[in-house]
Order: structure tokens, then sequence, then C-alpha cells
């Protein structure tokens, strides 16, 4: 381990801790019990401060000491939580986050923009501690304190009130970039350190020295209300380069003589070291020298402590329980490694090319008739395309740590709006590509925010209606036929329909007397400079923002729907496809040009039948719409005699294409069209054959939406490109 690497680490882990801060943070209101959520609080900012500490950020670590020493108050009970508290502290978790930026950047010292910005959050919080009388803290020193003088007594445990820390660093500590120093400085900020020795026996001659390795130990005293956990986590970055050995205050002599024997010097030196920290006497000295432990080592702790009835048998046996989930959880999390997203993308752009060279390679085989090399290549086509779905699912991320986001966003609006509005999320643990979840955080930002401005009625309108004064914006994911489906709905006074018209018809969208169905009108609301707010707002008011929603998720290849009835609510669903990479397809012909068709949005294939003039057919007994390729493309030449339909099916609805031949499935690579070619319509991207001529992959969505609302005698749409032949 390198330095840069030990820093690319911490600026990461201080990311999620931020991140879990703030969802506790925002969670804390929503539970009655909030101990549990407060000492998470507390862990992440204890956490990012020692941590910063470790590499010499002496500004995050003298800003986070702050939060940390607010926490502890709220911890211990002596300061209530409240909303104005919450909120403090979401904008210093902000602040933390910047300063951690500021690093990420390369720049290891504060600047003085970052310094302006946090100097009114300190004054603040100081005003919560001056409130809150504490004991004042003592800063650690190198330098040990005198001893404390405790009665001794005769028994068979220490009488110390400190913890002993026997810690002996690795040799490779300093070439990690690990300065043993700041370990001790950052362990004086938990509490007292009322001793320490100092080990040189290690250090080898001056000739055999060398000037890299470290040969530092230390013996010690510390006194501090922190659990042993905590003070563990003070070397988590050394731990697997030290022996650490940490005993309690008060504990067994003993435990002692398990320690003088597994420390790699003499037991005698080491008791004097411990006598020069005041952890124990020479008395306590003498007795753990000359105790013989004998068969009561060699026991098990849990039955010397059953046979003493200092506790229960259940007691041990749920200890052993909790201790088994630990390491079956730590073995767990071992498993787990972080993987640059720009590695993963390359494998699946090589993935996409095995794919299009295995397909060249089965065209030569069954163009030769090689039965052999036809089978082979089988073979390798299954093994590529388990390759092909485990690439793709390193990719798959849950949409949930998008959706937590949002409980930020709910927090600051609502209360920038003066409604007291929740969010509700459902449908959390569902997947989809991480490149998709990248991009959609935007639209979803715009959506939320819209639906608590226009949506969220306040609270005087709501009771008036009947309604409870908290409004509730919902976000939900789920699958459906191999896309997912996210809604934003919300529980307002939903769109009006008139005024949305009235202004359209006022902006020129609409002639007036023309018919439109409610979803139409609602689709309206996209249009670019739309806007029926009666005031301009920070969030409101300019007609910016779900144009852009629309542009985005259509650049993704998704859709947008609204539903919406008045004075109940509004939802907004977004469908979208899984991954924007490899799919598997389905290729059919026109003449003499080739369509892929995503195949998880084939419904079947049917011959074809209808009557002449018609633009549907009777699908067992249902009315089926169908379109011509032939003739939405202007595909030269005459169909053959026997066509077919590839019946579609999206978002609940059915339509037909009609095509000359059925050419089978095919593992289809994406790839994106040019920007001459963003505007077409009914195409969302192309792959390559094995052939290595090019398919148009067709747009199933705006194929479904014109066949079910175009009548077949106008059934042409300008693609923006010329007739294919």
């Amino acid at each position: 381990m390198n330095l840069d690497q030990a820093l690319q680490t911490f600026i990461a882990e201080s990311k999620e801790l931020l991140e879990d801060m703030e969802n506790a943070l925002l969670a804390i209101e929503q539970t009655e019990d909030r101990s549990e959520n407060v000492n998470a609080i507390f862990r992440a900012a204890h956490t990012i401060k020692g941590s910063s500490g470790l590499f010499g950020l002496d500004h995050i670590v003298s800003f986070t000491h702050v939060v940390e020493s607010v926490l502890d108050q709220v911890r211990g009970g002596k300061l209530a939580i409240s909303d104005a508290l919450v909120s403090l502290l979401l904008a210093c978790g902000d602040h933390i986050g910047a300063l951690v930026n500021t690093v990420a950047a390369g720049q290891m010292e504060a600047d003085d923009r970052n310094t302006e910005r946090g100097v009114p959050l300190i004054e603040k919080l100081r005003t919560y501690l001056a409130a809150t009388p504490a004991a004042p803290a003592k800063a650690a020193a190198l330098v040990p304190e005198e001893p404390a003088q405790v009665e001794r007594v005769d028994s068979d445990t220490v009488e110390s009130d400190h913890w002993h820390i026997s810690l002996r660093f690795g040799r490779d500590v300093l070439r990690n970039g690990m300065d043993p120093l700041n370990f001790i400085r950052y362990l004086g900020t938990l509490g007292s350190i009322v001793g320490i020795a100092t080990l040189p026996d290690a250090i080898p001659d001056a000739d055999a020295m060398d000037p890299e390795s470290c040969y530092l130990g230390y013996e010690i005293a510390f006194r501090s209300d922190a659990d042993k956990a905590t003070i563990e986590n003070v070397f988590d970055f050394v731990r697997d380069d030290c022996r650490l050995r940490i005993l309690p205050p008060k504990s067994r002599i003993s435990d002692y003589v398990r320690m003088l024997r597994e420390i790699p010097e003499q037991s005698v030196r080491i008791g004097e070291l411990l006598m020069r920290c005041g952890t124990i006497t020479a008395q306590e000295l003498d007795a753990a020298l000359n105790t013989q432990v004998g068969a009561e080592a060699a026991q098990p702790i849990g039955q010397i402590l059953i046979e003493q009835r200092a506790v229960q048998p259940e007691v041990v046996e749920a200890a052993l329980t909790k201790q088994k989930q630990m390491r079956d959880t730590h073995a767990q999390e071992s498993k787990s490694i972080r993987v640059d997203a720009d590695k993963l993308d390359q494998l699946i752009n090589l993935v996409g090319e095995l794919i299009i060279a295995g397909a060249g390679a089965n065209l030569i085989a069954r163009r030769a008739h090689a039965t052999e090399l036809t089978e082979s290549m089988s073979k390798v086509a299954s093994l590529v395309e388990s390759v092909r779905d485990s690439a793709l699912q390193l990719r798959m991320v849950k949409i949930g740590a998008t959706f937590n986001r949002f409980q930020r966003v709910v927090h600051d609006v609502a209360r920038e709006l003066g409604k007291d509005i929740a969010l509700e999320v459902a449908g959390e643990d569902t997947e989809l590509d991480k490149t998709v979840v990248e991009k959609i955080g935007d639209p979803l930002t715009h959506l939320v925010r819209n639906a608590m401005d226009h949506g969220i009625e306040p609270a005087e309108v709501r009771a008036a209606h009947g309604k409870p004064a908290r409004g509730t914006v919902r976000l939900d994911a789920c699958h459906d036929s191999g896309s997912i489906v996210i809604s934003v709905s919300d529980d307002g006074g939903g769109l009006k329909r008139d005024k949305i018209l009235a202004k359209a018809i006022e902006r020129g969208l609409v002639e007036p007397g023309h018919h439109l169905a409610d979803e139409e009108v609602y689709k309206l609301i996209f249009e670019p400079g739309f806007s029926t707010a009666d005031q301009i707002s920070n969030l409101s008011g300019r007609g910016v923002g779900l144009d852009v929603v629309k542009r985005n998720i259509t650049a993704l290849r998704g859709t947008v729907t609204i539903h919406s009835e008045e004075g109940v609510g509004t939802s907004v669903m977004v469908r979208l496809p899984l991954t924007l990479a490899i799919i598997d397809g389905f290729l059919v012909e026109v003449g003499k040009s080739v369509f892929a068709i995503p195949l998880d949005m084939i419904e079947e294939c049917v011959a074809y039948s209808a009557e002449p003039g018609h633009d549907y057919t009777n699908l067992r007994g249902q009315v089926l719409p169908f379109i011509r390729l032939r003739e939405l493309f202007e595909v030269e030449g005459e169909p053959q005699r026997r066509e077919n339909i590839v019946v579609l099916k999206h978002a609940g609805q059915k339509a037909g294409l009609v095509v000359d031949r059925l050419l089978g499935e095919f593992q289809t690579v994406i790839k994106p069209l040019g920007k001459m070619f963003s505007q077409v319509k009914c195409i969302s991207g192309s792959t390559i054959l094995g052939s290595g001529e090019v398919a148009l992959i067709l747009d199933v969505p705006a194929l479904v939406q014109h066949a079910t609302r175009v009548p077949v005698h106008s059934n042409k749409v300008n693609t923006g490109v010329p007739a294919l032949a």
C-alpha cells in the first residue's frame, strides 16, 4: 500500500460515511428510538476525524472535532435533538464533504473560501456547546502525567483505572506512508495518556539499521471512557501491520500474564515498563511473574465464567452466536473489492467486440457447412453469452442509493417552501445499469421538486379539502418487460387540465377547438418554456426543467407518461431500459434491410393476416394494430408472399410490425447513433452483424405509440434519413 492509494481510500470512505451520516440525520425525525441513529451519526463523524488526522488534514480534524463534540452531548442526553440542529448538522456534513472534495482535487491545506464557509457553522455549533456545560478536554500529550495514586489491595485483579495498550508497529509502516506519532496523537483525543514507555530494544546496531524500517513499540497507560472497539479503531489503518493488545481497567492478573507471555520481549523488561506507566505496582508485577496459570488458561473463557457463576450459560451461548455472526459478516465484507468504473466500461466494450467477432465466425462456419466447426462455435456462443451476462451484472446496482439522496432534497425543499412533506420510497432493491443510474438522477430531481412545488398544496388548503396536513411524495421502482419503471407520485391537487390547455392555446401549441385526450394535454407540460406558475420562485415559474427531463430520458431510450386526477394527485412514470450496452435482439428483414428488435419486448410472431386496406388484424379475438415497416421507412421492393407480424408489447399496450422474414435471435451490441441522426424517430441505435453489415435497432416504445394512434393511410413518419434499401 502507498500513500496515494490510502488517500483515495480515505476519500471514498469519507464520502460513504457522509452519506450514511446524512441518511441517519434525515431518518432521525421519523423514529421514536433515536439512540441508534445518533450513535451512527457520531461514529461517522468520529471516523472521518480520525482518518483525517492520519493524513495530517488538520483543517478537517478541527472542524469535525466541534461537530463530534456536539454529537457527543446529544449522545449523552445533555442536548436534545431538534429540527434546527438537524438542519445545522446537515449543513456541517455538506461542509465536510466540500473539504474532502478539495483533498480529492489535490489540495491538502485549507483555502480561505472554505475557511470562511466553516466559520458561521462553527459559531452555531458552539452556541449549542455553550448551553451544555462539559468538562474541559485535556489535550493529548506525549509526556506522561504522574501516575494516579490508587489504593492497592490484595486481589487477583489489577486495581488501576487505566486501559493498557501494548503496541508494536510493523517494519513496513513507514514505507506505507504512515506516521506512528500521528496514531499516538489521535489516541490522545479519546482520553488522556497518563503513561507511555518506548521500547528501544528492537532497534539494531547502526550498521544494520534500515532507515526506511520502523522499530518502534510502546506500552501505554490510557485513561478514557471510550470502549475497546473505539480504541481499536484508532489503529485501523495499521491493523494488519502491527501487533496490538488492549487490556481494560481492572483486568485480571492472569490477563497480564498472557500478555507478558505473548509479547516478544522479556517479561521482566516489559513488567518494568508497565510499572513505569503506572499500570501495575511492584507487588502486582511480582504476582504476575510468579503466577502459574496452568489449566485455567487452557479452559475456554466462557467455561471459566460459567463455573465462577459470573454469567449464565445462555448468555455465553448468545455471545458466541453474536461473535460468529460478526465473523461471518466480516468474511462476507472481505469478499468485496472496489473496481474503477472505467475498467468495467472497458470490459463491456471488449465483450461487445467479442460478441461481434463470434457472430462473424459463426456465420463463416455455417457458410462452410463445417458441422464440427458449427457445433464448436455454438459452444463458444453459449460461453460468450454467459460472459456477457456476468459482465453486465457487474454494472448492475440497486436504485435505492439514488432514491435515498432525495430524502435530503425533500427535507431542504419542504423547508424552503414552508410545507410539511414526507418522502416514501419503495422498490429500492430494484437493479439497473450503473450508467442509467448516474444519468437518471437529474431528471428525477426535477420531477420531485416539481411535485413538491406544484403538486403538494399548502397545509391550510389540504385541511380545507379533508387531507392530512403532511403531504407525501412517493418514489417507486419495479421491473416490467425488460425495462425498469420509476414512478414519482404525489397526493397533491393534481394537474389542472383546463389551465394547461388554455396556456397551450395561448402559446400556439394547440389549435382552438382541437380535441385532445387527457394524456396528450398533460404531456404539454414537457414543452420547452411551458409553465402555468402564477409567480416566479426559486423552484419554478420560468418554464425550465421538465423539457430537460424529457430530453434526458429520451436520450436514455426511455419514455415518460403522466396520470393525474384533479384533487387526488399526480403520477409521472419513467420507463427505461435496464442496460445501455448489450441486449438480446431479434433480427427481421424487410427487402434487403435488416432490423433488430429488443427480444424482451417481443410477445410472439404470427403469420400475416388482415383484410386489404386495414391497419389491424384479429389476434385471438383482440384487435391488434400494426405498422408495415416497408411503408414506414419507404423500403424499396415488393413484399413477399408470406409476410409475418412481430407482436410487440410495451407499457401494457400491444402493436404489430409487418416484416418479410424472421431471421432469429441475435446478441445485439448497441452502438449509439451520431449527432446527425439524433432526431431520427423509431430508431434507437445500431448494431453490427456478423457479416460486418450495420442493422438499425428499432425504438419499440415509439413504434407502439405510433401504431396505436396513427391510421394506416398516414403511418409514414419523417425519420430524417433517406429511404432504406
